[in-house]
């Protein structure tokens, strides 16, 4: 715990109620979270966690706090506590109540506007601790500061008594304990690998911050232990699970921690930082052996998704950058041309950071930013130094530039294959592959295209679908894996050409969204190895080159029953094993089952018999292997009726763990696949 020494850090700078300014009220927020945190779903929950963090990761980018703690605490509460300058409690002159008041319960009010309290911040409009504070049934600050110790609870936004002085203190810092507010949020669970990867990625781009976040959901809070009584959760001495984060090395351990799966073409990482115009740019990039690319943008330590302007002064960059050393160097011929900004992206990791002092943000979740004084810095700052690199590391320089000149030849195969097979067929006027059976309706919201697994499940699935808003493709056999493809190679495999003319939305540079056919696509694949290693290698399909769909919510997979379960006349269908014995009944006689594996579509019964009438008293149990054991009619009402059908949508959550379980599971290097088979062994389903 630190000692308040406040006014040795930041130059001796005063900071009081004076720092605090006030632009409007509180009150539309509960009204329209959504504008404030982008979503009340579990997006928007924890963007509530970001919000409070990133008020205290601002204390520590201004040098006035090293070590924060988030806890998870019991009744979906979260408490975050920081070494900082601790939240002013003295008078705010406009508002004449407690600038932590100010803070908490007004809009718009924080250290980041007109005053001098924070040089650089994330906050756009300092709204974090306010919205938090109205989206929460429950909240309650204590700050330690100026020798005392001082407290203010608020409900839904409104304080439910004054700011006052509970005792007194050595210490300074803010501790903010939350709990949303369930008229906000249908589900208030947050999620441990959310919270840990987005702060892991935090404790990489504050130099010399330690962060610790503890899961103290399984706390027994009946034992007489308080955490009102201690600073930090952790000094209650409890065994509870956690995880710590503290990197000298910045954005440099963040480049070594994506790529720790993958094998580098470049050994030294480049990295630059420095401030120029007031714009501070921090860069740091690696080539691997690869033909993806991973930018890892961010502003005020923000992270921003879809990029923004910093993002483009690299990019900018980057390409004149190679391109002059490429021909100055006479690496390239001049009738391959030159680079272009996909050439020279293939195969690298970067992260850009850049630190405003005025920021401006497109939207309020800032996904991405505005501000143009960045791109201007980033794009100065990154092309000299990078100049600089390449010449000083021959070595390295010519590793980079073979990797984009072959990306160069690679694009310009995959563009002369794609012209072949997409634009030829526009021309020509592009037929629909031979073995799709498409639905009537040109209508695509409400269209289906389900991508099933072989000629027979196929043809049940044809036989069985609703003519007028189902397609049916079946795929023989398993799809090529497209994690190292480039296109013309995807392109030369017939399944491949097939789904993507089904699609409609063609592929790569010319991929048009708008151009889909279908809103669902179903697949349906068979529930053993084989059919999972189909669907793994359809997902790798769609997230590599078709991520947008993903996004869009287009991709579904289907859920086939696993037994159908007959007593009498009666038929009944499960789903799972859990589904079946209570179908079945668990006081059942084991004598009166009768199990079979499938071994083709049923036949319809016939004529009832003395021996069939035996057989009825039996409970007769059907276990599926495939969708082709099964007939028409069984596939339609089990797996294609959409009024009794179970299907599973495709969501991305967390793109970068995607990302690196693609990695792991479909790219070259098989010591990681080795180590995740090994550490998930348990949890795999076998039939044996």
């Amino acid at each position: 715990m630190a000692k308040d020494d406040t006014e040795k850090k930041g130059n001796g700078h005063h900071y009081d109620a004076s720092d605090i300014s006030v632009l409007e009220g509180l009150e539309p927020v509960r009204r329209r979270p959504g504008m404030y945190i982008g979503t009340t779903g579990p997006e928007g929950l924890h963007h509530l966690v970001w919000e409070i963090f990133d008020n205290s990761r601002d204390e520590a980018m201004g040098g006035f706090c090293n070590d924060i703690e988030v806890v998870l605490l019991p009744g979906n509460r979260i408490r975050v506590a920081d070494n900082g300058r601790g939240i002013p409690v003295d008078t705010h002159k406009k508002t004449k109540v407690s600038a932590l008041e100010t803070v908490m319960t007004t809009l718009h009010a924080g250290g980041k506007f007109g005053g001098e309290g924070y040089k650089v911040s994330g906050g756009l409009h300092g709204v974090g601790a306010s919205v938090v504070n109205a989206l929460s049934i429950f909240c309650k600050v204590v700050v330690h500061r100026d020798g005392g110790m001082y407290m203010q609870e608020y409900s839904q936004g409104k304080k439910k008594a004054s700011v006052k002085k509970i005792g007194s203190s050595k210490l300074h810092g803010t501790i903010v304990t939350f709990e949303p507010d369930i008229e906000i949020f249908k589900d208030l669970k947050f999620d441990w690998h959310t919270v840990v990867n987005h702060i892991r990625q935090q404790a990489y781009l504050v130099k010399g911050l330690k962060i610790l976040i503890i899961d103290a959901r399984g706390w027994d809070k009946t034992k007489g232990m308080d955490d009102s009584d201690v600073f930090y959760f952790r000094d209650l001495g409890l065994e509870l699970p956690s995880t710590s984060f503290y990197f000298e090395g910045g954005l440099i351990s963040l480049i070594k921690f994506y790529n720790k799966l993958q094998k580098p073409i470049q050994s030294n990482i480049f990295y630059v930082e420095k401030e120029l115009d007031g714009v501070g740019v921090e860069i740091a990039l690696q080539y691997v052996d690869d033909i993806s690319d991973r930018i890892i943008p961010f502003a005020n330590n923000i992270n921003t998704p879809e990029g923004g302007t910093h993002v483009t002064g690299f990019k900018t960059a980057l390409t004149r950058t190679l391109n002059t050393y490429c021909k100055k160097n006479e690496m390239m011929k001049e009738s391959e041309g030159g680079f272009t900004g996909e050439d020279v992206l293939e195969g690298l990791t970067v992260a850009i950071s850049v630190k405003l002092r005025e920021i401006q943000f497109e939207g309020q979740t800032k996904a991405k930013l505005g501000s143009m004084e960045a791109q201007g810095a980033t794009a100065t700052v990154f092309g000299e130094a990078f100049n600089n690199f390449l010449e000083e590391n021959p070595d390295e320089a010519r590793a980079i530039i073979n990797k984009s000149i072959l990306a160069l030849k690679a694009r310009k195969a995959a563009k002369a294959a794609k012209d072949s097979i997409l634009r030829k067929g526009a021309l020509e006027g592009m037929t629909l592959p031979g073995k799709l059976a498409d639905c009537q309706s040109k209508d695509a919201s409400e269209s289906e295209l389900f991508l099933v697994e072989g000629d027979s499940a196929g043809g049940s699935a044809k036989q069985g679908r609703d003519r007028r808003t189902q397609a049916i493709l079946p795929l023989k056999g398993k799809i090529l894996n497209v994690e190292r493809a480039r296109i013309d190679k995807m392109l030369a495999s017939k399944e491949i050409k097939s789904l993507v003319i089904a699609l409609g939305t063609s592929i790569g540079d010319t991929f048009n969204i708008s151009k889909m056919r279908y809103h669902k696509i179903i697949i349906a694949t068979d529930a053993d190895v084989d059919g999972s290693h189909i669907r793994t290698l359809l997902l790798t399909l769609f997230y590599r080159y078709f991520r947008q769909v993903i996004d869009a919510g287009y991709i579904y997979i289907a859920q086939p029953p696993l037994y159908k379960i007959k007593k009498g006349k009666e038929i009944s269908y499960a789903y799972t094993d859990e589904e079946r014995i209570k179908l079945v009944g668990k006081g059942a006689d084991v004598s009166d089952i009768e199990e079979v594996e499938a071994e083709g579509p049923e036949q319809s019964e016939g004529e009832e018999t003395e021996e069939t009438t035996k057989k009825s008293n039996k409970i007769h149990i059907q276990r599926y292997k495939g969708l082709g054991e099964m007939n028409p009619e069984e596939l339609w009402e089990t797996t294609m009726d959409p009024a009794n059908r179970v299907l599973k949508k495709v969501n991305i959550d967390d793109a970068e763990e995607a990302n690196k379980i693609f990695d792991i599971l479909m790219g070259s290097e098989v010591p990681p696949r080795k180590s995740f088979i090994q550490s998930n062994a348990k949890l795999a389903e076998i039939d044996i």
